[in-house]
């Protein structure tokens, strides 16, 4: 793995970018903030969704930025059940997007379109893959099924001109199931600041996730909710994107709430837990430690990486540990104190500031590879004139 564009960069502002996102976990928000931190500059980001359609209240949050314009479609993303036709199809509205729209570059937020015949640099920022999540959720062998998602993956990772991560172990994780990439970048996550306050703690738990992903491994925390002093909440959707529900005993479930809902409840909460087996970021962590929730978290590359000695961890299939160490801080108010603190104090560092000037920098690298690289092709096909 090399760090992609070392030493001095020249930054070439794009005047607009044509983005992917899904609508079902983190990278809508994501999505979000990077549009927001990019209108100080004056970049348009032009908001191309895949899977469920945006919901009224995302439609909204898009709209209230000015310089995003969205566009919609309900074409499967990579990572559902047999999505291939509908990936196809979707890379065809892409190139066209790109066709009508004339962006300076396309960022994209999952892997398999990158391969497409782009006519403008592209960038592929490494949210999660089914490979690494299988391992490190199911812990057996990964199947059959799965050789054509490896090879789409691998074919737009060795297409993009820069690969960037939220994480470290997020990029390691690439390199060891896929191949390995010249051209990285760790690029943190961030969040608005603005929308969390630490206000008076009340003796609740709160947890945050897609209870249907076991990635989150809320069923662990429900394990040992009744064994605990103070109640138990979780947020988040039950709902599968490809069909089922899944419940959860011993815990108050309060649906999917709105990023404003759920603002008012980590303000509340004095503990934050996720123990979770996989998590390349972890967004509502970060949004729990702008709020001055003490947290509690499975200890995992990704979540030691980031929030190392600001957090108190757990093995994520240990109940007993987990029930020790939520039973410990619940009853030790200087304990609790301390790592709230700690958390606060840490979550500075996940800037939206600093997260959009570095994308733009890595912008600039990306496009120096791109037109490197088809100067590089130019001269192989130029004729030879006697």
């Amino acid at each position: 793995m090399n760090e992609g564009g070392a030493g001095e960069v020249t930054l070439t502002l794009p005047r607009k970018v044509l983005m992917t996102a899904d609508t079902v976990g983190g990278v809508w928000t994501f999505a979000m903030e990077l549009a927001r931190g990019y209108l100080p500059y004056g970049i348009e980001v032009l908001l191309a969704t895949m899977g469920p359609l945006p919901t009224p209240e995302q439609r909204r949050e898009a709209a209230s930025l000015p310089n995003v314009t969205l566009f919609e479609s309900g074409y499967q993303l990579e990572w559902m059940e047999d999505p291939w036709d509908d990936v196809q199809h979707a890379g065809s509205w892409l190139l066209s997007l790109e066709d009508r729209l004339q962006p300076d570059l396309v960022h994209l937020n999952g892997y398999a379109h990158a391969a497409l015949p782009w006519r403008t640099p592209r960038l592929v920022t490494a949210h999660s893959c089914v490979l690494s999540w299988w391992t490190d959720v199911k812990q057996s062998e990964l199947p059959g099924r799965f050789r054509h998602y490896r090879q789409e993956v691998a074919q737009g990772l060795a297409a993009a001109d820069l690969v960037t991560a939220p994480t470290l172990a997020m990029l390691q994780a690439l390199e060891s199931h896929y191949l390995a990439l010249p051209r990285v970048r760790v690029i943190h996550n961030a969040r608005c600041p603005d929308l969390y306050f630490p206000v008076a703690k009340e003796a609740y738990l709160l947890s945050v996730g897609r209870i249907w992903d076991e990635a989150k491994n809320l069923a662990a925390l429900a394990g040992v909710a009744s064994y605990l002093p103070w109640p138990v909440y979780v947020a988040g959707d039950p709902v599968h994107p490809d069909g089922g529900r899944v419940q959860l005993e011993n815990v108050t479930l309060l649906g999917k709430l709105s990023p404003r809902q759920l603002a008012g409840w980590f303000e509340r909460s004095s503990i934050y837990v996720l123990p979770a087996r996989y998590e390349p970021f972890g967004l509502s962590v970060l949004e729990a430690a702008l709020c001055g929730c003490a947290l509690v978290l499975g200890d995992i590359q990704s979540l030691r990486e980031l929030w190392d000695e600001a957090a108190l961890f757990v093995p994520p299939d240990d109940l007993g540990a987990l029930s020790q160490a939520l039973t410990l801080l619940c009853s030790d108010h200087d304990l609790r104190s301390s790592l709230a603190q700690k958390a606060l104090h840490r979550s500075a560092r996940f800037s939206p500031t600093v997260m959009a000037a570095q994308y733009l920098e890595a912008y600039s690298v990306a496009a120096a590879h791109f037109h490197q690289s088809s100067s590089s092709e130019e001269k192989k096909v130029k004729p030879c004139i006697l």
